[in-house]
């Protein structure tokens, strides 16, 4: 019972490191725009989030997958890793752009947005259907959508359109997760559980800088050099949220210690909110990355 138990804690402490590896760099990208800051720094904090969300929400489902029995053997598991995310690029990259395709002949931008909309939505359940990566298929949708709108496929009133629509949704988006989270966790009781909490908070900061200088330093040599004041940046800017409340939400009721990682994840995501959220804007203007 002693090894089932250990082996039990292994395994959500795996679940939740994963969960918690998505970053939300909404700060960050809201002071960007605020302040119409461009350049590297800015590519580096949106392709970053971008990827980390894709690979934190591929490598959940995989974990699941092996707590839940579901794959014996290394190259098993491998190879429905391969799969679901090979799956996921192409159903999204196809379905965006047929869609996409469809949107080049009509010149009402509303059609046009409601095609990226299908697009987005239409690949993600796609996907989800032949048991691949939905994520990466909305992901690679938008690429499509993106590369479609700066080619001048869709008419001019489509392209300015469409930056405010999808703001808006993905404002809309984070508004409910956080409304949720709050709702659930608002009779929550904190006594007993400041230790893993605090302890939490410490190795998922600590993991983050571990992620960032040392992988910057093996380009230090190189035309892909990243300045360090970016480093700086890329390493307080690494916040958690949305998406890994919504992962810890979408755990099986049966899963040992569910409560417990949804209760760190939520702590976690605050610390992130309220601590490096709120003070990106002070570090930026003293890294002179803000006026």
């Amino acid at each position: 019972m002693r090894s089932l138990a250990f082996a039990w804690d292994w395994g959500s402490a795996i679940v939740f490191g994963v969960l918690i590896a998505a970053t939300d760099p909404v700060s960050v990208i809201a002071t960007f725009k605020e302040s119409k800051a461009h350049g590297r720094l800015r590519t580096l904090i949106e392709s970053e989030s971008l990827l980390n969300d894709g690979t934190a929400a591929v490598a959940f489902v995989a974990v699941l997958g092996v707590l839940a029995g579901g794959h014996e053997t290394v190259l098993s598991i491998s190879g429905a890793l391969f799969l679901t995310i090979i799956g996921g690029v192409l159903i999204g990259g196809i379905i965006a752009y047929i869609f996409m395709l469809l949107a080049g002949r009509t010149p009402d931008y509303l059609v046009e947005i409601t095609f990226t909309t299908l697009a987005a939505y239409g690949s993600f359940f796609v996907a989800e259907h032949f048991r691949c990566s939905g994520v990466l298929a909305a992901l690679t949708a938008g690429l499509v959508v993106g590369n479609f709108s700066s080619s001048g496929s869709i008419s001019a009133a489509g392209r300015h359109a469409l930056g405010p629509f999808w703001e808006y949704v993905a404002f809309v988006a984070n508004s409910l997760i956080f409304l949720l989270i709050g709702a659930q966790e608002a009779q929550q009781h904190f006594k007993g559980l400041w230790p893993p909490v605090l302890l939490a908070i410490a190795l998922v900061t600590l993991g983050r800088a571990a992620t960032i200088y040392p992988l910057c330093a093996l380009f230090a040599r190189s035309r892909l050099k990243v300045d360090m004041r970016h480093q700086h940046v890329l390493f307080w800017g690494g916040l958690r949220g949305a998406l890994a409340l919504a992962l810890s939400l979408s755990l099986p009721e049966d899963l040992p210690r569910r409560d417990l990682i949804v209760v760190i994840t939520f702590a976690v995501v605050a610390f992130s909110v309220f601590a490096q959220g709120l003070t990106i804007t002070p570090l930026l203007r003293r890294l002179g990355q803000k006026k």
